[in-house]
């Protein structure tokens, strides 16, 4: 019988966890993944550091992330060390790990360390490495519509999530007109208050000025 094996993202290669994984005996095998950063059998696992997490909450990268690995059967989400030491807003974290696990339906398993995120990850292997690992390699990066691509655009900007871009988009059409519109305007959209509306104009108009 084939030993169980861990596909592991090349993105990875030089993380301590691979080389745990290596140590435990796993058997290891590197792929250029389009999706996840590690897949046993039918499972996805999306790995964060602490402060990964964090910065994938603001660039609105993990939305993208947590939507494509749900392509699996199983799909989890590592997050490695302590979010609260980070110095974000505890609320806004536990906000999103709520969404995470009710409205994406993906568990989250919490780590100390790259020691402990190699344990959970052997232990995984051993339940599921066995399956066949196929979907891993078939897994695609989401193609996003035009107006996932709009909304997209609109979320880059200061406090603006899902909800509100897609509010902002039903109220001016197009993202040239929300360029052009005035403060006012942007006030009659709901949650759009003074220093939100005032926060997007000035990103919107202000001179790029390089560093």
């Amino acid at each position: 019988m084939a030993k169980a094996e861990i596909i592991v993202d090349k993105g990875e290669r030089k993380s301590l966890v691979a080389h745990e994984l290596i140590k435990l005996g796993v058997r290891v095998r590197f792929e250029r993944l389009p999706v996840a950063d590690y897949i046993m059998g039918k499972t996805a696992v999306e790995r964060k550091t602490a402060s990964d997490f964090i910065s994938s909450i603001i660039n609105k990268r993990l939305f993208r992330q947590l939507e494509e690995i749900k392509q699996f059967e199983k799909a989890l989400l590592i997050i490695e060390g302590d979010l609260y030491e980070t110095g974000f807003n505890e609320n806004a974290i536990r906000g999103m790990l709520l969404s995470i696990m009710l409205d994406y339906n993906i568990p989250v398993i919490f780590t100390a360390d790259y020691d402990e995120t190699a344990a959970f990850l052997a232990s995984i292997v051993k339940r599921d490495g066995k399956k066949k690992n196929e979907i891993g390699l078939r897994a695609k990066k989401r193609v996003h519509s035009l107006s996932e691509q709009q909304q997209m655009i609109i979320e880059g900007l200061p406090s603006v999530g899902p909800n509100i871009a897609k509010a902002l988009l039903r109220k001016f059409k197009t993202i040239k007109k929300l360029v052009n519109a005035n403060e006012e305007e942007l006030l009659e959209v709901e949650k759009i208050g003074k220093k939100k509306a005032k926060i997007i104009k000035n990103i919107l108009e202000e001179i790029y000025r390089p560093h």
